[in-house]
């Protein structure tokens, strides 16, 4: 894991981990077309809701993925080094995920 400084921090992802993002953000950015298709289409509302909770609920299987892997790496590896301040980072992302 890589740090510049606190505003721009960097993480070097395994390859496997890496493919597993891109694959469902290019899903997720599958399903967008399709949405914009269907309004283009003029699509009954209730079809084009039903796909929009779907991307929904893609977004938010990324970000627990992520969440859980930030956990396990950044945040662990920072708590070992005594960066308690990350706990604090922590706090207010989970804070915002669950507006």
């Amino acid at each position: 894991m890589e740090k510049e400084c606190c505003c721009h921090k960097t993480k070097k992802r395994s390859e496997e981990e890496y493919k597993k993002l891109i694959n469902r953000l290019n899903r997720m950015e599958g399903q967008i077309r399709g949405i914009r298709g269907m309004v283009e289409k003029d699509a009954y509302c209730i079809d084009i809701l039903i796909q929009v909770a779907a991307v929904n609920a893609a977004l938010n299987s990324f970000n627990k993925e992520l969440l859980a892997s930030h956990i396990k790496t950044c945040v662990a590896n920072d708590i070992r080094e005594g960066k308690d301040e990350t706990i604090d980072e922590l706090v207010v992302t989970l804070q915002k995920l669950m507006k």
